[in-house]
């Protein structure tokens, strides 16, 4: 009883009433979780030189990391947790465009404090492994466990392709999974078939620079390793690749809403129409049995 009065007390007190405030705060935690998993499988891989991980293991970890995220924003702000999904959220009318500019800085501030939390959950072995000396890029590169960085057969044009096409991918199987018109994921389940949405980009779409596909998830840790001692270096790497991840994405989830919109849910049925086709269907259903 004493608990239960005590939880009453603290909700009175300090429960938000504002919407916005409490999607903020979904926001934050969902991609804070997602940079926890995700960067943090990167950095066992890496800082265990393969003992601990590998490629598969770094899939599973961003792929678990966003299906938790979902479980635990998906019911309070959608678990967007990514600038691309609010932009094609925006873009389809399913959220106010006034919301755009809080789920996208909750995402940017929820993905620096996830990098950081990375960072001093493994602060012995990465000084262990780079002997103190934090390098941007060639063998014992370390800022590729926060950031993504390209491969050197890879172009900027190419690359920024390969942002658009992963983020566009990605938001596609979003809206189809999320679609209630459409098939659609059982209830509960929408995370678990989103997460796999990730596995599946992985593994067919990362051999260019590991499928990023995340301007907050990208640019918020790379900004932390620029002021964690790796230095503005990360910026510059890879023929100034950090724009790329930034921007091509927000290309992306623009052009994978527009797509599902124009392929798909521009041409559901009308409710009405749809509840006569589904009646219809029953009832043929019923004359051939």
């Amino acid at each position: 009883m004493k608990y239960i009065e005590c939880r009453r007390k603290w909700k009175a007190r300090f429960a938000l009433r504002r919407d916005i405030l409490k999607e903020f705060l979904a926001e934050f935690l969902g991609i804070f979780v997602l940079i926890l998993f995700g960067c943090g499988s990167v950095a066992q891989a890496v800082l265990s030189k393969g003992a601990l991980g590998e490629p598969l293991s770094i899939h599973l970890g961003f792929t678990l990391g966003l299906m938790m995220a979902a479980y635990i924003a998906g019911g309070v702000s959608g678990a967007h947790v990514n600038p691309a999904v609010t932009l094609a959220m925006v873009m389809l009318g399913k959220i106010s465009w006034k919301k755009f500019p809080v789920y996208v800085a909750a995402q940017f501030l929820g993905a620096f404090a996830g990098a950081c939390c990375v960072y001093f959950l493994n602060y012995d072995a990465l000084m262990e492994y780079s002997s103190g000396e934090f390098i941007v890029t060639g063998e014992n590169a370390t800022a590729g466990i926060f950031a993504s960085y390209p491969a050197k057969h890879l172009s900027t044009l190419n690359g920024f392709l390969d942002q658009v096409a992963g983020s566009a991918a990605l938001i596609l199987c979003i809206l189809a999974i999320t679609d209630s018109r459409n098939i659609g994921a059982p209830k509960g389940m929408e995370p678990l078939c989103i997460g796999l949405i990730i596995l599946a980009i992985a593994v067919s779409m990362g051999l260019n620079c590991g499928y990023p596909i995340n301007p907050a998830r990208d640019f918020s840790p790379r900004l932390f390793t620029a002021m964690a001692g790796w230095g503005w270096n990360v910026f510059r790497a890879g023929g100034c690749w950090w724009w790329i991840p930034v921007f091509g994405p927000m290309v992306g989830g623009a052009v994978g809403a527009a797509i599902y919109f124009l392929f798909i849910e521009l041409h559901h049925a009308e409710p009405k129409q749809q509840e006569e086709n589904n009646g219809q269907q029953k009832y043929e259903i019923i004359t051939l049995s």
